[in-house]
């Protein structure tokens, strides 16, 4: 799996992750994003041992789309700044199982984690965390539906779980209800889950990046038989 490069300087880099790689390396020692990006900036600068890469915001291993990292640690804390006041804005991409009630809203939510199962749950207002995003349906069809989403806050497992929790499990997430299964282009499992769009303002310069992530060869409504004769607009 190789990422790909959307955006470069010498303050950020920012990437389009596929589906099945882990953003940070784990106790398996598979490769993941941040030592995919320490050997890349290794080599390309002729840089001498370790290289710093800052991992600001993650997305979780069967999640594909774009990912921001940044090359200094002032830029890392300035960004890090952004994720947790709620200044970067997301836009992602699902198809769910089923469809909404309406055509656009937004759901709140409070949640929390069981670090034990790697689950996270909804619950009581003024337990965990709270937890809000706007939806808008993009296209319909054989049973499913392609949301955009908007994300004002950024939980653990977010928007899996919100969209489990009224039924819409995203395609091919079998941790939170979904009766599909998905494959990455490494053969690992994958939901249709995609970070298309991230905003922030540029640790430096002070001005607004955008970056959009074109989907890859896995995402299901690649294949023109995905959505049958019902699809919708």
């Amino acid at each position: 799996m190789t990422p790909e490069i959307l955006f470069e300087d010498n303050h950020c880099l920012v990437l389009n992750k596929p589906a099945g790689m882990l953003s940070q390396g784990d106790e398996t020692g598979r490769p993941s994003l941040v030592s995919w990006t320490a050997e890349y900036l290794k080599v390309k600068y002729r840089k001498p041992g370790n290289v710093y890469v800052g991992l600001v915001h993650r997305l979780d291993q069967p999640t594909s789309g774009v990912v921001l990292l940044a090359r200094t640690s002032k830029a890392a804390g300035r960004l890090s700044d952004q994720f947790r006041t709620g200044a970067v804005s997301k836009l992602y991409w699902a198809i769910v199982e089923g469809r909404p009630d309406l055509p656009e809203g937004e759901w709140v939510d409070h949640l929390e984690k069981d670090r034990t199962t790697n689950r996270v749950r909804v619950t009581e207002e003024g337990e965990g965390k709270f937890a809000r995003v706007a939806y808008e349906v993009l296209t319909e069809g054989a049973g499913m539906t392609k949301l955009a989403l908007r994300p004002s806050t950024g939980r653990s497992h977010q928007l899996r779980v919100q969209l489990a929790e009224r039924n819409l499990p995203i395609v091919g997430d079998r941790k939170y209800g979904s009766r599909k299964i998905l494959r990455a282009l490494d053969g690992e499992p994958r939901i249709a889950l995609h970070a298309r769009e991230l905003s922030f303002t540029h640790p430096t310069l002070g001005e607004t990046v955008r970056i959009e992530a074109p989907v890859q060869a896995d995402w299901p409504e690649s294949s023109p038989a995905w959505w049958g004769s019902s699809r919708g607009r």
